[in-house]
């Protein structure tokens, strides 16, 4: 009965483990709090009907008592009694946030904020999963079989997730698996009898068992393959390969990726297709606005130290009538509908382009959800490309009167506090106070900003940055004045949210080619970026300040007229004109050599401009990596060579020799001779020399043979008989021999020139492959280092398994307990 309690308390704990999973579905961590308290009462009110003996069908409905306790108690209706004792009215209450949490999965994607609803339904079924858990492996004894409710709750994220599950929860969650099975497992031993070791020693019962050791080794090399395998395998996870290949972590925010859509990285992705050699038709749009606004797709509306940043859209199924928007109609506003239809061809992302305010979208799914907020459509689960939809908007435009009429939003407008924080940049503080002094209205002061990005300030366009001294993006391209849409649009909606004005940046595609019946036809070189500012009762207006002359299909209004253009230039003149338009007027003016250069300026996550040096490509590092690998142990064998053969050339020593003062003319003669020990050691150096090179040529080499009778062999089996390279085997053998068994060794002969001898008729009689092998991949060498490699890992798992041995005998708890129960 020990044992089942204990297991039981086990089976509770894997199932919060095997939960784990779900932290890539929630932003915080209450799901798991709320989780652990229901499943411990489970468990708890399990362990309970087992004392008292209770049959399994009384078990289940403890436990299932146990949860709805808990749940009353977590997620309390006002009705309840003591706290946690149900009422008609409690069930009531819990189908209310049931009937609640559908609608909260269709209006939040991943990751989801802590509603009630959902979290009633995470509590209720970890809780169900914990109770399932609990009967297979407590009451029926089959905890193999508890995998599968554990597998259902990895399955939910699995299902929403746009991107691969993290691989750490699905380890955590194994974890508890293989612990629940290791836990049955040993109770199942214990219940047999006494064990053994594989020779018949019996074990002490502080001794763990080499069945579960193996056991543990081989649950930890699955887990591993469980978790690396699907990372490295292509086509079964967007993790590994994808980070490889795409250049950066998320894998999203590059063309032709999807992704969830606070993980797309727009700056990457925009910067990424301007900078294509080649252009590519992305999007075929078809409306009946004479003279439409941009075709926009997303917004990034967080601003921090490193920039604008995307957050995560919230929203209401997208097919169908969207909300009202608030009315705009006043002096100066006017406001028509009108309808458009999209193709897109070759973008893909988890956004759909769309024209500013729609009010109603045809032809989608339900996995696609509009924010009104953020006013794009956007999904969690599919992407844009292939997909055909029309929709019903409205175009809004203003006049300069209308718009200052606009008052300030009060302090504690969501908006105002949301949209005008920014990092304080004293450089970006200085010219926001220089631009709106004496500016009385929010146009006023965003017009002041705006009109500062000209070519009479000294503003230009260029794919190139210049280099910056500051240390900060943003001061160092309001220094520089050079950059291109995506620099011009961050930096003018960083000033005007340090003017406490609510700003963000848009991103979509300018007005491309316009074929007959209003269709424009939106390639990579249309893609753009802007800023949109958000004024009292008008809403978000959209102002582009990168100079119009630089972009394809650019578009001018009333309210921000091109501040380049001449002044008898219109702004609407300019604003419909095509980009392949003969009128130099009406199209981008041609652009000069540094404008065509490509791009490497603008870093993936941040907002602001940065300059970057040239990047080399992945694989060159991986290459010269490889090539380094490889010519390692032909380096080691040239070395080993250079250092034999200097000891195994002929090195006289000279040393004092008492001879007779007569003979030595009254005077202490020197003797020029060998020394034994140095003749020794260069003798065994070439002996060692010539074996290695016996490897390295594929001779067989047995160390049982005295070397007479290794050099023998050599001469008749190899060297075809006695040859000059036969000779130097002889030379070579004899003077080992005598280095080995002699007292005095062999002195004044020539090693160095018999090894080259020898290696040069090998090298003449083995094949191309063996020469080429013995060259770059000598098998000494690597031969050697197999045997080093063992003998050191042999090493270490005998160290290791000594020492966990000596502390398991002073430390461990099963030996404690047994000598105080011998006690």
């Amino acid at each position: 009965m020990i044992g089942q309690r204990s297991l039981g308390f086990v089976a509770a704990a894997a199932t919060l483990l095997a939960a784990a999973p779900l932290s890539a579905i929630f932003q915080r961590w209450t799901w798991l709090v709320q989780a652990a308290v229901a499943v411990t009462v489970v468990a708890g009110v399990a362990a309970l009907a087992r004392m008292v003996r209770v049959p399994l069908w009384g078990q289940v409905l403890g436990m299932l008592a146990g949860l709805l306790l808990a749940l009353t108690w977590i997620f309390p209706g006002g009705t309840e009694l003591l706290a946690f004792l149900p009422t008609p009215a409690t069930i009531d209450h819990f189908g209310d946030l049931l009937a609640a949490s559908v609608q909260d999965m269709r209006s939040y994607g991943v990751k989801v904020p802590d509603t009630d609803p959902l979290l009633f339904v995470t509590v209720l079924g970890v809780g169900g999963v914990a109770i399932v858990v609990d009967v297979l492996a407590v009451g029926l004894r089959r905890p193999a079989l508890a995998g599968l409710p554990m597998l259902a709750i990895y399955s939910v994220p699995v299902a929403v997730y746009v991107d691969s599950v993290p691989a750490v929860p699905f380890a955590i969650g194994a974890v508890g698996y293989l612990w629940l099975l290791l836990t049955d497992n040993v109770d199942r031993v214990r219940r047999f009898g006494r064990r053994f070791t594989g020779d018949g020693r019996d074990i002490d019962v502080w001794e763990a068992s080499p069945l579960a050791a193996a056991g543990r080794r081989l649950a930890v090399v699955g887990v591993a393959l469980a978790v690396a395998l699907p990372l490295a395998v292509p086509g079964m996870t967007g993790g590994l390969l994808d980070s490889l290949n795409s250049g950066n972590g998320t894998g999203t925010g590059r063309p032709g990726q999807g992704g969830s859509p606070s993980r797309i990285d727009l700056f990457a992705a925009l910067s990424g297709q301007l900078n294509q050699s080649e252009e590519t038709e992305m999007v075929k749009v078809n409306t009946n606005e004479e003279a439409p606004f941009y075709l926009r797709y997303a917004v990034a509306d967080q601003l921090r130290p490193n920039g604008f940043q995307v957050s995560q859209p919230n929203g209401r199924p997208a097919n169908g009538d969207l909300p009202e928007l608030t009315s705009k109609a006043g002096p100066g506003v006017q406001q028509r509908t009108y309808q458009a239809s999209v193709e897109v061809k070759n973008l893909n992302m988890p956004f759909l382009p769309s024209y500013a305010e729609p009010t109603r979208i045809r032809d989608l799914s339900g996995a696609w959800l509009y924010d009104r907020g953020q006013q794009v459509l956007f999904s969690n689960r599919d992407n844009s490309r292939g997909k055909k939809y029309s929709f019903d908007y409205v175009r809004s435009t203003y006049t300069q009167e209308a718009l200052r009429r606009a008052q300030p939003l009060a302090a504690d407008n969501p908006i105002k506090q949301l949209q005008t924080q920014a990092p304080t940049v004293r450089a970006v503080d200085q010219l926001v106070r220089k631009l709106v002094q004496g500016k009385d209205t929010e146009y006023d002061k965003v017009r002041g900003i705006y009109d500062y990005f000209s070519v009479e300030n000294g503003f230009s366009y260029s794919k190139t940055t210049g280099d910056g001294s500051s240390g900060d993006e943003i001061t160092d391209f309001l220094t520089n004045k050079v950059g291109y849409c995506q620099q011009y649009a961050v930096a003018m909606a960083w000033l005007v949210r340090a003017a406490g004005i609510p700003a963000r940046v848009a991103f979509g595609f300018t007005n491309g080619s316009n074929s007959s019946g209003g269709t424009y036809v939106l390639t990579n070189r249309n893609l753009h970026a802007w800023t949109e500012v958000y004024f009292d009762g008008i809403g978000w207006v959209p102002f582009d300040a990168t100079p119009a002359y630089a972009v394809q299909g650019s578009t001018r209004s009333a309210w921000a007229p091109d501040t380049d253009a001449p002044p008898d230039v219109s702004p609407s003149t300019r604003s419909t004109a095509a980009p392949g338009n003969t009128d130099p007027s009406a199209g981008p003016a041609p652009r000069d050599k540094a404008d065509e250069e490509t791009d490497q300026g603008f870093s993936g996550s941040a907002g602001g401009p940065t300059r970057q040096a040239p990047v080399w490509p992945w694989w060159t590092a991986g290459i010269l990596t490889l090539l380094a690998l490889l010519a390692l142990p032909a380096l080691r064998r040239m070395a080993l060579r250079r250092r034999r053969v200097t000891r195994a050339a002929a090195r006289p020593t000279v040393s004092p020799t008492d001879v007779p003062a007569e003979a030595a003319g009254g005077g202490r003669m020197v003797v020029v001779g060998a020394d034994p020990d140095r003749a020794r050691a260069d003798a065994h150096a070439a002996w060692d020399e010539l074996l290695d090179t016996l490897v390295d040529y594929r001779v067989l080499v047995d160390r049982t043979e005295t070397p007479r009778a290794t050099a023998d062999r050599l001469v008749r089996d190899e060297l075809g008989g006695d040859t000059p390279a036969g000779g130097a085997v002889r030379l070579l053998g004899r003077a080992e021999e005598r280095a080995r068994y002699a007292r005095q060794p062999l002195t004044g002969e020539e090693l160095h020139p018999a090894l080259r001898a020898v290696r040069g008729e090998l090298a003449a009689r083995a094949d191309r492959r063996t020469r080429l092998m013995a060259a770059v991949l000598p098998p000494s060498v690597l031969h050697r280092w197999r045997t080093g490699f063992a003998d050191r890992s042999s090493g270490l798992v005998s160290t290791f398994s000594l020492g966990r041995y000596r502390l398991a005998r002073r430390f461990n708890p099963r030996r404690i307990l047994a000598d105080r129960a011998a006690r």
